[in-house]
């Protein structure tokens, strides 16, 4: 079996259903999770949804059985977002939930990913705990008359629409000529009925929700922009465009000129429009974030603080804050958690939050992106046994030196723009779900090719 066939981490489940990816692993990581989670003196249902992948069926089954054996009610959501699915957690008052789908990953993928009380990812103490008890198959199963009982609840898309409606002044937002790339996931769901319902006219491309095989891959980054929406741009007049993944909680964009843009710059994007509007002064990314958002933060004299790279990292610094205090956090995916939502990963609020940025300012989307300066990122990954990582870690500090160093994940080094150099920097640090080592560097100006191939020369010489 290949290694990246199937990962546990405390990121969750994923794998290649079949070769990787088992029914006998659905049912231990939803029975730990069941136990895992306490059970509510008012018998809040847990909340379960899917994507359309085909494999979603099997694992469903999978999911509620386990669930109903560890005494909980469940409500099945069908065919939902994740992002509907955590507002559902926090509008019924569950104790917790589960997104079926691999978000990013191809349609052979499938995952589980886990919410707790507050429809929040798990915090790493939580997933350390959640995998604690997998692994020790320390499954708490109650008796017959115990047994929890399965409910269907069909409003939870309408209800999250309607807080989007409180959220959002879509009469102001439904004028613009919007082409949205679906990627065949949940997404079309959601907006479909906001064309229907809201009177919005959203152009949908592969909108169909086939789970056997997406139209491309469902990665949300610049070159899937470039190959799938970017040409459809101009032909169609379209004064934005948005690339959803499966289960839209990440979104990549397309100028109104046609342009490809880069997922590293949606957080600045919508960092520089929030932030003026906010309560909170502290934005929340990861060590492996263009360095755009440093500047953007402080032109609205924010605070940043930097995470390492991972979704728990980020619920681990959030809960270190009062509500309210952080304006937004996100990372260089697409995927950013807004104050005014419970913290969710969320890629219709980004969208509609960049068609009110555009609203506002009464700019095209082109002219907001082109007055922000150029930073170029280019990233590597080199396979790596771990035994080997302290080795290297020290030595590329030793090589790399005279910049400002953080280990806190792997080796971050920052040189700030001086006379004879641009500002600049790298991140080299081992991935957390596969036997890997990446490396990320970034230049203000042109790319810093020189520095990122003596990275991955370094780095190779260790594998």
């Amino acid at each position: 079996m290949s290694t990246r066939a199937l990962r546990i981490s405390h990121v969750g489940l994923r794998g290649v259903v079949g070769n990787g990816l088992t029914a006998t692993h659905v049912l231990d990581f939803a029975s730990a999770f069941g136990t895992f989670l306490d059970l509510p003196a008012s018998r809040a249902p847990v909340v379960v949804g899917r994507d359309p992948r085909l494999s979603g069926l099997m694992l469903r089954e999978g999911v509620i059985s386990a669930l109903l054996a560890t005494g909980h009610n469940v409500v099945d959501l069908g065919l939902v977002s994740t992002p509907v699915i955590q507002h559902a957690i926090t509008r019924l008052g569950a104790p917790g939930g589960i997104s079926i789908g691999a978000s990013h990953n191809d349609a052979h993928w499938n995952a589980l990913k886990f919410f707790g009380r507050e429809a929040a990812y798990l915090s790493t103490t939580q997933a350390t705990e959640l995998l604690d008890i997998y692994h020790l198959r320390n499954f708490r199963f109650v008796p017959y008359g115990r047994l929890g009982a399965l409910s269907t609840d069909d409003t939870s898309t309408a209800a999250y629409l309607s807080s989007l409606a409180g959220a959002f002044d879509f009469e102001r937002l439904r004028r613009f000529r919007v082409v949205v790339d679906c990627c065949n996931g949940t997404s079309s769901l959601l907006l479909q009925r906001m064309n229907e319902e809201y009177g919005f006219s959203f152009i949908l491309i592969n909108a169909a929700t086939d789970g056997g095989q997406f139209a491309h891959s469902p990665a949300t980054n610049a070159r899937t922009v470039a190959l799938q929406l970017a040409p459809l741009m101009q032909p169609l007049n379209a004064q934005a465009g948005f690339l959803f993944d499966v289960d839209s909680d990440r979104v990549a964009l397309a100028t109104d000129r046609g342009g490809p843009v880069s997922e590293e710059l949606v957080f600045p994007l919508i960092a520089d429009h929030v932030l003026p509007k906010s309560e909170g002064r502290t934005v929340i990314t990861n060590l492996s974030t263009t360095a755009l958002i440093d500047e953007v933060v402080a032109r609205h004299n924010g605070r940043l603080l930097r995470a390492p790279v991972g979704r728990q990292a980020a619920i681990d610094a959030l809960s270190a804050f009062r509500p309210g205090q952080v304006a937004l956090a996100g990372e260089g995916t697409g995927a950013i958690m807004f104050s005014r939502f419970p913290y969710i990963y969320d890629g219709i609020v980004s969208m509609l939050t960049i068609l009110e940025m555009l609203a506002e300012r009464g700019q095209p989307l082109s002219d907001i992106l082109a007055s922000y300066p150029r930073f170029s990122m280019l990233k590597g990954e080199v396979p790596l046994a771990t035994t080997r990582i302290p080795a290297l870690l020290m030595s590329l500090q030793e090589q790399f030196s005279g910049g400002i160093a953080d280990t806190s994940d792997g080796l971050r080094i920052d040189w700030p723009h001086s006379e004879t150099a641009p500002q600049r920097w790298f991140h080299v640090r081992v991935a957390q779900t596969e036997p890997i080592v990446r490396v990320i560097c970034e230049q203000r100006g042109a790319p810093p090719y020189a520095l990122h191939d003596a990275l991955m020369d370094h780095v190779r010489s260790f594998s």
